[in-house]
């Protein structure tokens, strides 16, 4: 499908609307054609012929066609605004649901700018083209080519000089086409690289001002300005140069109009009446003209518009929903990784990675920064897919299940810990909105959150600032972890939860998650051996591989890698063993 053809699947079903639209904007056309005919009247009949009776007849005609002009104008441009807000609703719509179905690898390649750019200046631009470009276009090429047939009913002679003028404007038309496209590209590429950069430091601000960057950012700013500044000047020059050559085109019919009409009335091929008619046909042979070079812009900025969104909407996923997934209502926590291997960008991350969990048991994972922890936990959530091994959940692929009813079955405190603009109850009951509050504030005191929550000048109703300003990194971690709880999974992930938290309050949520149904496996990712030493299970990784596995008495006797980050945590090993 092309980027039109995408766009025409939004307006198709205002076909008939817009139709009309165009119908009523032809009739207000033909009005207007008929004031030039009455004007001529008005000379020949009235004041060269004295038939003065005929004034107020003229008079009040004039006056009904402009009432009902204006009416019928109101009525076309409601129609078309109306037309143009339901497409940019539906459009919008779709876009942003297409963004909510894409995987981690394309956010992860996407700046956040680029893709606000697409639900706002670029469909600000489709809602321009359809409220009010198409009629103007559509109007516009109507009233120039039924002007100048009407000249030709007045007189051949000058309706054949004002054609002179038709092919310098279509080579003009076509120049200004070709040289404008790129220009308007740029525009739209520098205006998203813009927004980024001001979103970014937006967001950012308090990293800016903790390194006393703002002469810094002020100054990078002022080039990504000045980029956007330089390419809307590189358009306007280009509409800057043609607009001028429209404009004498559409003055070259004045003055033809003055030369050749003049001679044909002093000649007597034509009434003093006559010419008033022409001319009252020759603003609309001449506005048609002045606002071509307007109307190629907002073409093509239009056309870039559709092309980038189209661009965006039309990238598939890779992870895809499974052509006959099988549902998974409640799931109950097996998992198997076998032989798995995941690479990305050419580089490989996790390697032939197995092991198995029963319903129930906590798993620790351990392992240096960028040993695969955290990507282990996405892939058994399908946010990636394995290149190579299988994931199964209670026997089962995830490639096959339902991927809604996986994940609603996973609770996951991520590492890195994001908090909407909402109530603090509002960012705990986020998985199930209409729970009681009872058990909102149970999962948040199993979070040892609840008091710290309570403190706050208006409790769990508090508003916390975007992505959690204005709160701790332990208040973060363990409200997003009272979030997790609250939706009563089969598997939770807690990836570097307590890592924030004090020694006492990790020992207190750790009590709490024994306090868990049996059947909840639980996954922890951790620095601390603290956090995963009580496992039944527990994975060391080194480079994408499983180095070791074992309990944790398992792993102190062979002396590897968990012994040596112990000994570094807790002091020597036999100092440990006495104070067993």
């Amino acid at each position: 499908m092309t980027p039109m053809k995408w766009f025409y699947s939004f307006l198709h079903k205002h076909t008939r609307s817009m139709i009309f639209g165009l119908v009523l904007v032809t009739v207000i056309s033909v009005l207007a054609i008929v004031k030039p005919i009455v004007s001529g009247a008005i000379v020949d009949d009235v004041i060269i012929a004295g038939q003065y009776e005929q004034l107020p007849r003229l008079i009040v005609f004039l006056l009904l066609i402009t009432i009902l002009r204006g009416l019928l104008r109101y009525l076309s441009q409601l129609i078309f605004e109306t037309c143009s807000q339901d497409v940019l609703y539906t459009m919008r719509d779709t876009v942003y649901r297409k963004l909510l179905q894409e995987d981690f690898n394309f956010y992860n390649k996407k700046r956040t700018g680029d893709l606000l750019s697409r639900q706002t200046g670029d469909m600000d631009a489709i809602r321009h083209f359809i409220a009010f470009v198409i009629y103007q276009v559509y109007e516009n090429v109507f009233i120039f080519l039924f002007a100048l047939v009407m000249v030709f009913t007045v007189s051949v002679k000058l309706a054949l000089c004002m054609c002179l003028v038709l092919p310098l404007s279509f080579l003009v038309t076509l120049s200004q086409t070709k040289n404008g496209r790129p220009c308007f590209w740029k525009i739209r590429e520098q205006f998203s690289s813009l927004n980024t950069f001001v979103q970014e430091n937006i967001s950012g601000n308090r990293v800016v001002k903790a390194f006393s960057k703002e002469d810094y950012e002020i100054g990078k700013f002022n080039r990504e300005n000045d980029g956007y500044r330089d390419a809307e000047l590189a358009a306007a020059e280009i509409w800057t140069k043609y607009v001028p050559l429209f404009e004498f085109l559409s003055n070259l019919l004045t003055l033809i109009l003055m030369l050749v009409g003049s001679i044909m009335v002093i000649q007597g091929e034509m009434t003093l009446g006559s010419y008033v008619t022409v001319n009252g046909y020759l603003w609309m042979l001449m506005n048609p003209l002045r606002q071509i070079g307007w109307r190629i812009n907002d073409i093509q900025r239009f056309t870039t518009s559709v092309e980038k969104i189209y661009a965006t909407y039309s990238e598939e996923p890779n992870v895809k929903y499974p052509v006959n997934a099988i549902p998974c209502k409640r799931l109950r926590g097996d998992v198997e990784f076998r032989g798995v291997s995941y690479s990305a960008d050419d580089e490989d991350i996790i390697h032939n990675v197995s092991f198995h969990v029963k319903s129930g048991q906590t798993v620790g994972i351990l392992g240096s920064t960028g040993s695969g922890k955290s990507t282990i936990m996405n892939l058994l959530c399908r946010f990636y897919d394995v290149t190579d091994g299988e994931v199964l959940v209670d026997g089962r692929n995830v490639k096959d299940l339902d991927l809604y009813n996986l994940r609603q079955n996973i609770g996951m405190a991520m590492q890195d810990v994001f908090l909407f603009s909402d109530t603090i109850e509002g960012n705990i009951a986020y998985s199930r909105p209409d729970c009681p509050f009872e058990e909102v504030e149970k999962a948040a005191v199993m979070a040892d959150a609840d008091g710290f929550i309570r403190q706050m000048p208006e409790g769990y109703d508090t508003i916390v600032g975007e992505r959690g300003v204005g709160l701790s990194g332990g208040q973060k971690q363990r409200i997003s972890l009272a979030r997790a709880l609250l939706k009563n999974p089969s598997i939770l992930i807690l990836d570097d939860t307590t890592s924030a938290v004090d020694m006492e309050t990790e020992s207190y949520i750790q009590d709490q998650l024994r306090t868990l149904d049996r059947d909840c496996t639980i996954f922890v990712v951790a620095y601390r051996i603290s956090s995963i030493k009580d496992s039944d299970l527990i994975l060391v990784l080194n480079d994408g591989h499983i180095v070791e596995q074992g309990t944790h008495e398992e792993l102190l006797k062979n002396n590897s890698y968990y012994a040596t980050v112990f000994r570094h945590q807790y002091g020597e090993y036999e100092k440990y063993i006495r104070n067993c």
